[in-house]
């Protein structure tokens, strides 16, 4: 069998490792325990958490078995990278529940089955800690100076950076103690803004038990120009199809930029190279089928392929001109709520189908805004009973963005 680390540098997953030469030859020759961790600080996983869930069953597909730590312990603080102010607390309550829907999640993509993979809680042991025994024991290997150059601190440093959150790095790197004592785990994956907290992982293993054990991270999921992708104007596309419908959700990747598209096919999925090479040598419209691929495939990863059928072929009705499908998304009005007639904006922004009636003006100047395949030209169009052919109509905005209003 081919060795996985070979597998994810070639879909360009890797970003950083602590031994590179080290980590290729011991994920060759033995089937490892490794983890990953995820703070349940929202009662689903996004679309980067899901680049995680991949790279988890990469390595449980060459053997591998992943440990996914639910962050209970350390969501009552709440990790400082790449944040510019403090998480807001949450309670005891909140965090098991958010919990409690992440396994639901990751078992879509990973097997959870006879032990093959296992889900650990780091509330069993974080939130026993006597403190000054965890300071004098665990707190004595870690050096201020040091973490302070640490990317994750530099950045919270000019507005504030509270000592409950100092205490991140220190948990977190607990947490890879206790797994490598409880569980025998030699390495923790991670995005690349946890770079600084899985070497501090490391150390204290090297530190208090002499142990060897290794870091990886992965590719941040970014657009070609750099921003995180997984963000709408609705504002994070969720996993849960209850905050990011399947459509919503795949017209989300059917909409990539043609830049992106292919290093999505890499990264998010599981289409052979050989595939993915052939997808980069085409260009402009030839693109969209590869979009519609890409769509298909993390929608059917997630949602299932029946969600995915249906989603696809919302699509097509609606780009192939029929302008209308059962799939589509749809809002309600009410008769009351119309009255008399409703102005254009004021009836979008009530089904959220814009974000504010600043940008439905925007959409009408640039020509972006149609009802009934009919462009809106006067931003104070009045919609009324007679607008709903069939009690409905259609919305459009830009050119892929759908939805159904119907009247009740």
């Amino acid at each position: 069998m081919e060795n996985v680390f070979d597998v994810l540098k070639e879909r360009g997953l890797i970003a950083q490792t602590t031994h590179e030469e080290e980590i290729r030859e011991l994920l060759g020759k033995e089937k490892i325990s490794f983890y990953i961790g995820f703070d349940p600080t929202a009662d689903s996983l996004h679309v980067g958490h899901f680049l995680q869930m991949v790279v988890m069953k990469h390595m449980q597909d060459h053997g591998h078995r992943p440990i996914a730590l639910i962050g209970a312990g350390t969501a009552h603080i709440g990790d400082p990278s790449g944040r510019t102010d403090m998480r807001q607390m949450m309670t005891t309550e909140t965090i098991s529940h958010n919990g409690e829907c992440f396994k639901k999640q990751m078992g879509t993509l990973v097997d959870f089955s006879d032990g093959k993979a296992i889900m650990v809680n780091n509330a069993d042991w974080l939130l026993k800690l006597n403190y000054v025994d965890f300071i004098r024991d665990i707190g004595s290997c870690f050096s201020v100076n040091q973490m302070l150059t640490a990317e994750c601190f530099k950045q919270r440093l000019e507005k504030g950076l509270s000592f409950l959150e100092f205490n991140y790095m220190l948990m977190q790197s607990y947490d890879f103690l206790m797994l490598a004592r409880n569980y025998d785990c030699k390495m923790q994956l991670g995005g690349d803004d946890q770079w600084s907290n899985i070497l501090g992982g490391i150390d204290l293993n090297r530190r208090k038990d002499r142990r060897q054990v290794y870091g990886m991270t992965f590719t941040l999921l970014t657009t070609s120009e750099g921003k995180k992708m997984g963000k709408t104007a609705k504002g994070a596309v969720w996993l849960d199809p209850a905050k990011t419908s399947p459509y919503e959700f795949y017209q989300y990747w059917r909409n990539v930029d043609d830049a992106d598209v292919c290093k999505c096919l890499r990264l998010l999925t599981f289409i052979p190279m050989d595939e993915i090479r052939e997808y980069e040598k085409l260009e402009g419209s030839a693109l969209n089928t590869v979009k519609a691929r890409l769509a298909y495939e993390l929608t059917a990863m997630v949602h299932g392929r029946e969600e995915a059928e249906k989603a696809d072929a919302a699509a097509k009705a609606v780009f192939g001109g029929a302008g209308d499908d059962a799939n589509m998304p749809t809002a309600e009005i009410t008769e009351a709520e119309l009255g008399e007639g409703m102005p254009v904006l004021d009836l979008l922004a009530a089904v959220k189908f814009i974000p504010s009636k600043g940008e439905g003006r925007r959409l009408i100047q640039q020509n972006g805004l149609s009802i009934n395949d009919e462009k809106v030209a006067d931003i104070a169009m009045l919609i009324t009973k007679d607008s709903f052919a069939g009690g409905k109509l259609v919305a459009k905005k830009g050119k892929k963005s759908f939805l159904k209003i119907t009247l009740k």
